[in-house]
């Protein structure tokens, strides 16, 4: 085994914990091997204008880190699994993920829970599945789309320019700042981004020493999980711009995957729940995929594609 790895992160405050919770795992499990870090901004990063929902559907996050693996400059990348596309490009593999975080979106305020904003609050949000889901409890409330990193967000929160700003509760549980949560949404009616709250090691797949050293840090229950709910992304529609959500659960060999697909123009939502075994991760998500196509969920997966023509 090498003596040496360099970890590969975007630059924000939050990506670099989330690498740094890597690399101090890496060094406990492997004393005698050197772990660097390397800074990489990315495309998403450099460019505010664009909305979220582009940027992980287009991959902007992980671009860049990609391109620093397949060239060597880094040997494996930490993600936020939800900004990694479902196909992965030649010669990279994702090799394992750590422990998933509490996967529920929070809402900030100064004080007001969700059901406590008066008619006409505006919350902060560049994402559709949470503007959708957002119609669905407060429809008398207003989305707006806010970029920046998660500090910029809530600062704009404290002065006044929003109400509220919906964010992951991962994020914030990483950098400490739980005790700014003003509540937690329930995944019963706010389903979660596919992937969220794991994070994600990405090597070249011919790399045996970065692949090992990452799958030392593979947590089944969770890699089972997100198996899951990518195949269920990638049977509904991939890379598409509709508003799709799916979170999984692991009970011993049990597994539960819960998915939505919702229309941006109604806010009309579809769900359903599939169950089976971990074993059959992969083919619960394709299965819950086809019995929400086959209820209409196609139908706004297209309208949504046209919109964003």
């Amino acid at each position: 085994m090498s003596k040496s790895i360099v970890a590969g992160s975007r630059g924000s405050k939050l990506a670099l914990a989330q690498t740094q919770i890597v690399t101090e795992r890496i060094r406990a499990l492997f004393s005698d091997v050197d772990v660097r870090l390397v800074e990489i901004v990315t495309h998403g990063d450099r460019d505010q204008s664009i909305k979220l929902d582009v940027l992980e559907r287009d991959g902007v996050f992980v671009r860049e880190l990609e391109e620093g693996l397949l060239d060597g400059r880094i040997d494996m990348a930490v993600h936020s699994l939800k900004d990694v596309p479902t196909k992965i490009p030649a010669g990279l593999t994702l090799a394992s993920v750590l422990e998933r975080e509490d996967p529920r979106d929070v809402l900030i305020t100064r004080g007001e829970k969700l059901a406590g904003l008066k008619p006409g609050a505006k919350i902060g949000t560049s994402s559709l599945r949470r503007t959708v889901q957002l119609a669905n409890m407060r429809p008398d409330v207003v989305t707006v789309a806010i970029r920046g990193n998660v500090d910029t967000r809530m600062r704009k929160v404290a002065d006044g320019e929003f109400d509220g700003v919906v964010l992951a509760a991962a994020g914030l549980v990483r950098l400490g700042w739980q005790d700014r949560i003003t509540e937690y949404l329930p995944v019963e009616q706010f389903v979660p981004a596919v992937g969220q709250a794991a994070l994600v090691i990405e090597t070249r797949s011919d790399d045996e020493n970065a692949r090992e050293i990452a799958t030392r840090l593979n947590h089944l229950p969770t890699w089972w999980s997100i198996t899951a709910e990518r195949a269920f992304l990638w049977a509904v529609g991939g890379g598409c711009s509709a508003p799709i959500a799916a979170l999984a659960n692991v009970c011993g060999d049990s597994l539960s995957l819960d998915g939505m697909v919702a229309s941006v123009r109604t806010r009309r939502i579809l769900r359903a729940v599939e169950t089976g075994t971990v074993n059959e991760a992969g083919e619960i998500g394709r299965r819950l995929a086809r019995r929400l196509l086959a209820t209409g969920a196609g139908e706004f997966i297209a309208e949504a594609e046209g919109a964003a023509e």
